[in-house]
């Protein structure tokens, strides 16, 4: 499941250090929670569907990792990051 071009680009520029950041891992880790929101929208109407609970379960590993990075690289930024987004950790 793909995000909408829309929904990615409200995104971005809500999690950009500057005007051409694509790749941070402020951004990467955004663009994971949404997607990570939408499928657990989904899980609640199609509870069968373990093709894409796979793919939910791979998104949260590789969100993981990137938060651990950042905590490793920039505690600051973290933080910053968790109350931002809501996650909780």
């Amino acid at each position: 499941m793909a995000l909408a071009i829309e929904t990615e680009q409200q995104v971005l520029t809500g999690n950009q250090l500057h005007r051409t950041d694509t790749g941070s891992p402020e951004v990467q880790i955004a663009l994971l929670s949404t997607r990570i929101t939408m499928l657990t929208e989904h899980f609640k109407t199609h509870k069968k569907d373990h093709g894409s609970r796979k793919g939910l379960l791979t998104l949260v590993a590789k969100r993981r990792r990137l938060l651990t990075y950042l905590r490793d690289t920039g505690p600051e930024r973290y933080k910053a990051v968790l109350l931002k987004l809501g996650i909780r950790r």
